[in-house]
């Protein structure tokens, strides 16, 4: 598993910009709180490896473990929430945007909305988005917009995560699941930017894979 030298190479190493210009600044208008919607803790909450929490506590004060209660609006119940993260990893919240330490992002910020995609017959095979933020971040809309370097360096880093934590790769191929089926029911193809360079859409039934041009995905809510 990861230790404290591996974060921070990690982190060094999965630094590239996600797309030309900041995206944050795009989404925070369409949000009420003004803010990114990948920095309100009210939309996303983080996850970290266990190691990695060690070395952010070590050498920053940007994090706490998230306790439930950061976002007065909409109280969640930690308990159930943590019950859904998994075993390796747990929960963090930080002082947000305005005091935000970009050295010290956690690897799960510097890969929203993204997830790395499993097949059925576990190949990772590029860069999926996580569903529920289609109508909140720009990106999810944009995504002929993300950078190549992005992309090759999201693939290096879950490459050697992968090695790593079998249990972080059992994870994702549980989520690559769940989208599979929830697209399936909607008949519609899961967006892909593959590792090859191209960009794919999938069918959830058969995997088969169609290169398209990454303009033809779709838009969502504001971004239409």
């Amino acid at each position: 598993m990861l230790t404290s030298f591996d974060t921070r190479r990690l982190y060094d190493s999965f630094n590239a910009a996600m797309t030309p210009n900041d995206c944050g600044q795009l989404c925070a208008p369409h949000n009420p709180h003004a803010i990114p919607f990948c920095c309100d803790i009210c939309q996303a909450v983080p996850a970290a490896y266990h190691p990695e929490w060690a070395y952010l506590q070590a050498n920053t004060d940007l994090w706490h473990v998230w306790s439930g209660a950061e976002c007065a609006e909409e109280p969640v119940d930690p308990v159930e929430l943590n019950a859904e993260t998994p075993g390796h990893m747990l929960l963090l919240a930080c002082k947000g945007p305005l005091h935000c330490q970009r050295p010290f992002r956690s690897i799960s910020c510097r890969q929203f909305p993204f997830f790395p995609y499993i097949t059925s017959r576990d190949r990772f095979i590029g860069l999926a988005y996580h569903w529920d933020f289609e109508p909140a971040c720009w990106v999810i809309s944009h995504l002929d917009q993300v950078t190549t370097a992005y992309r090759q360096e999201f693939i290096r880093v879950y490459d050697a995560l992968f090695e790593l934590s079998e249990e972080d790769f059992d994870s994702y191929a549980i989520t690559s699941e769940d989208m599979r089926a929830l697209f399936a029911a909607q008949k519609g193809r899961i967006p892909i930017l593959h590792r090859n360079g191209g960009a794919y859409l999938l069918s959830p039934l058969t995997e088969r894979l169609q290169r398209v041009s990454p303009q033809q995905f779709k838009r969502f809510g504001p971004y239409k």
